[in-house]
């Protein structure tokens, strides 16, 4: 019987993109775009995706009855955040004081404004385009990634952990932010592997053979 991989959707992100990659690097895994909460205790692991405001996606997943399937998938089998779906782990998120689900600590700021770069010109909010992650903590999902790869960011708030512990990758954007996060089962990335090529593909393939 095939290993079930759900990829949540909530009617928010680019949930093809995300499920077709997938499907390339783990070809004998079934990979389900669900909105059906049963789809994710059925699941082996679970990935939740998305872009877009923070209250939308909030509001999107209560309607659908998704947000206690999501918190137990969390608690129970592998799990990988995308952009929003890193931070709607956290708490308070400043994009419309929305809280989010609360299963880490820390809250969701957004990008300051009058941020500069190293050579003194003005950066863009949202932060849009490649940039470095530097590996913070060992962690098999980077197996095989070199330190300081390049992944593709689109967004204009970033999660700051109560627990520095929990950051796996910070990368540099006028300030330093976590730009991945783990905790036992739960890995989460602010930048969008389905759209970083070969890095990002070995990232989610190295998430289908993970066994936390």
């Amino acid at each position: 019987m095939k290993e079930m991989i759900a990829v949540v959707d909530y009617g928010m992100g680019n949930l093809r993109s995300v499920a077709k990659a997938l499907e390339h690097v783990a070809p004998d895994a079934e990979v389900r775009v669900t909105s059906v909460p049963a789809d994710l205790a059925k699941a082996a692991r679970v990935v939740v995706p998305g872009q877009g405001a923070m209250p939308d996606c909030m509001r999107e997943l209560d309607s659908r009855g998704l947000r206690e399937a999501v918190i137990h998938a969390a608690a129970s089998k592998p799990f990988l955040g995308i952009c929003v779906g890193l931070q709607m782990l956290f708490g308070l998120a400043e994009e419309g004081n929305t809280h989010g689900l609360g299963i880490l600590s820390g809250r969701v700021p957004r990008f300051p404004s009058g941020m500069t770069a190293p050579d003194g010109s003005l950066l863009k909010v949202p932060h849009m385009g490649w940039n470095e992650v530097r590996q913070t903590n060992a962690h098999a999902l980077w197996q095989g990634l070199p330190d300081d790869t390049r992944f593709y960011f689109v967004h204009s708030y970033y999660v700051a952990p109560d627990q520095a512990y929990l950051g796996a990758g910070l990368t540099s954007y006028g300030i330093d932010f976590a730009s991945a996060v783990v905790r036992d089962n739960i890995f989460a990335v602010q930048f969008h592997p389905e759209k970083s090529a070969d890095a990002g593909l070995r990232l989610l393939q190295n998430f289908t053979r993970w066994k936390p």
